[in-house]
């Protein structure tokens, strides 16, 4: 049976977490994840500054995201193992429902509210553009990337974890 209150805390543990792997490099260098910039931003901030590899295919941002999503597998072995998920089904709800509410938590607090709010975050030379800083849709619009993208890990860490316990 599926414990709910160790469900709730992994749940905030690991938005902690969340939260603190993205605005620790954020604040020290917003060049780390320029790749997560809305595109006018990106084109503002390389009309004064060196292009660095900023498009989701490049083989930088593929390996930034690739190291996260094996993070993310091995976190959800252990995740749905604490919260008592006992056959792949309860371990890819648990797996995918603490997916979905970080990445709905980055969208409507991270995105909406700190990214478009927080000055320290802002490229060099975009200080000025609140506009582009506060574009929701290109941020929901991401979610829904990240939403899918998330299936992967959780599928794959539901499979693993049914034939480990099976």
């Amino acid at each position: 049976m599926l414990n709910w209150t160790v469900i709730i805390i992994e749940t905030i543990v690991m938005t902690a977490a969340f939260t603190a792997m993205i605005l620790i490099p954020l604040v020290k260098n917003p060049v780390w994840w320029i790749h997560d910039y809305p595109e006018d931003i990106q084109e503002a901030y390389f009309k004064t500054h060196e292009r660095v590899p900023s498009s989701f295919f490049s083989a930088t941002v593929l390996a930034k995201k690739g190291c996260a999503l094996l993070v993310a597998l091995a976190l959800l072995l252990l995740i749905v193992w604490l919260a008592g998920a006992y056959d792949f089904w309860s371990a890819f709800g648990v797996g995918y429902g603490i997916w979905l509410f970080i990445d709905w938590y980055d969208c409507l607090f991270l995105d909406w509210v700190l990214f478009a709010n927080m000055k320290a975050v802002r490229l060099p030379g975009t200080e000025h553009m609140d506009g582009a800083y506060h574009q929701k849709r290109y941020h929901f619009v991401q979610s829904l990337w990240g939403v899918l993208i998330g299936l992967i890990p959780c599928l794959i860490g539901a499979a693993i974890y049914a034939w480990m316990i099976g």
